[in-house]
């Protein structure tokens, strides 16, 4: 009888040591593979008719957003169980905007876009005093 025990005793651990080489060896292979499964988790022709203009502030767009994500899973990294947090509630969102990113960067180069060059914003010129003087001389006239 003890000698059955044994042998149940090394077949569960035994299960129990692949169960977790098994587990280790699935999850080591998602580690590396956010870089080739981005393009699948966008459509690639989306920014095929779109020109420069437009692909400006989508680019602009999807930087921020994309930072904005990968701060909010290091955040929830910092929590209890924060990177099994950060990798269900971010991770495809991550991956969607980098192939998203990717695609339009894409669509940038092949357009041979160039950054345009910030607005100069026009200097504020204050009231000037001749339109409040016209105004008056219309009110006197009228008045006579």
């Amino acid at each position: 009888m003890s000698n059955s025990l044994s042998h149940l005793r090394i077949f569960s651990h035994s299960l129990a040591a692949l169960a977790l080489v098994a587990l280790g060896a699935g999850l080591s292979g998602c580690a590396g593979m956010s870089d080739t499964i981005s393009p699948a988790f966008a459509d690639p022709a989306k920014y095929d008719l779109y020109d420069c203009k437009q692909l400006e502030p989508e680019r602009k767009g999807l930087a921020a957003r994309t930072a904005e994500v990968q701060g909010l899973m290091t955040k929830a990294e910092t929590g209890v169980a924060g990177s099994v947090v950060a990798e269900l509630a971010y991770r495809n969102e991550y991956i969607a905007l980098r192939g998203q990113s990717k695609l339009a960067d894409e669509a940038w180069q092949k357009n041979r876009c160039q950054e345009s060059k910030p607005e100069a914003k026009p200097a504020l010129v204050p009231p000037s005093i001749a339109p409040a003087a016209k105004r008056r001389t219309k009110a006197s006239n009228s008045a006579n």
